[in-house]
């Protein structure tokens, strides 16, 4: 099986009634990757996620992790697999500790070993102290921690975070990303689902953007930037901006108390630019060029009437 991506993705369907959720999903996301899956709400990310570990079946295609077909070979698929579900945990019945040993369990691990590797999770995500305490007595932050410390209890090998920081503060954040940077460096494989783009951004090197049950772009996260064909220019001004000329207006983005964003196909030029500032009668101070971020790649990709 080393010689398999980590997951692969072959026209993975899925359809409830007359939805069509997934319309033939194939990608592979090799080994040791930092992976980002990206798309709008009802882009069919999480049909696709769910799919993956057993809570949807497709309507047709296949999955694998590691080699294992998610559905023929179910038990060694789960094995490989850990899922950080977006919805948080409410066990009203066990501590934490109780909830990792359970867990533990389910994948017939238990002994000295893996009461130490429980001990460690606790401490890297900053639960110890929490460890006897009742899920119903914890925070939105802290019951997060628990569905990561849930999800690697077995040391899987490929680790799916849906929306892990979506509602934490910003302490926590940098916790979690802390710990999930070294876990990549650890050899893990990691998927990252995000509506953080800036996050996706700074962590993942490679992307795929879905939109309405289809892959819209796919590729590393530096290859669709520098593809991209806009540029951004910041224009900084000594004086307020009067109204602009129409070239300068169809091409600006952004309002600053300082300054105008504009946005500038690549294969135009700058002279040119510089000659409508020019013609604007603009106190210009400051001109800076910027290629897209993954951000406005996005919102350019998944903007309705843009097929």
């Amino acid at each position: 099986m080393s010689n398999c991506p980590a997951v692969r993705f072959l026209d993975v369907k899925k359809s409830y009634g007359e939805l069509t959720a997934l319309k033939g999903v194939s990608f592979e996301v090799e080994e040791g990757a930092f992976f980002g899956l990206l798309g709008p709400n009802g882009a069919g990310k999480s049909t696709l996620i769910n799919a993956m570990s057993g809570l949807v079946i497709p309507s047709s295609g296949s999955i694998q992790i590691q080699g294992y077909d998610v559905n023929r070979n179910y038990r060694q698929a789960r094995r490989v697999l850990g899922l950080v579900p977006q919805e948080l945990i409410a066990d009203p019945f066990f501590s934490i500790q109780e909830l990792l040993v359970l867990q533990s369990g389910y994948f017939g691990l238990k002994g000295a070993e893996q009461r130490a590797w429980i001990g460690e999770l606790l401490e890297r995500l900053a639960l110890s102290d929490k460890a006897d305490a009742n899920t119903a007595q914890l925070s939105g932050g802290m019951k997060r921690r628990v569905l990561i410390a849930m999800a690697l209890v077995h040391r899987p090998k490929v680790l799916v975070l849906d929306e892990p920081t979506a509602g934490v503060d910003v302490d926590l954040r940098r916790i979690l990303w802390a710990f999930t940077k070294e876990l990549h460096q650890q050899g893990h494989t990691i998927i990252l689902t995000t509506h953080y783009l800036e996050e996706a951004e700074a962590l993942c090197d490679r992307v795929a953007i879905m939109q309405k049950g289809e892959v819209k772009a796919l590729s590393s996260t530096q290859d669709l930037l520098s593809r991209h064909y806009y540029r951004y220019l910041r224009v900084t001004l000594a004086a307020p901006a009067q109204d602009l000329i129409a070239p300068l207006e169809a091409r600006l983005v952004e309002r600053e108390s300082n300054g105008l964003v504009f946005k500038l196909e690549k294969t135009a030029s700058l002279t040119q630019l510089l000659g409508w500032l020019s013609d604007s009668g603009l106190n210009v101070s400051d001109v800076s060029s910027r290629d897209a971020s993954l951000e406005e790649v996005f919102l350019d990709l998944t903007a309705e009437g843009k097929g």
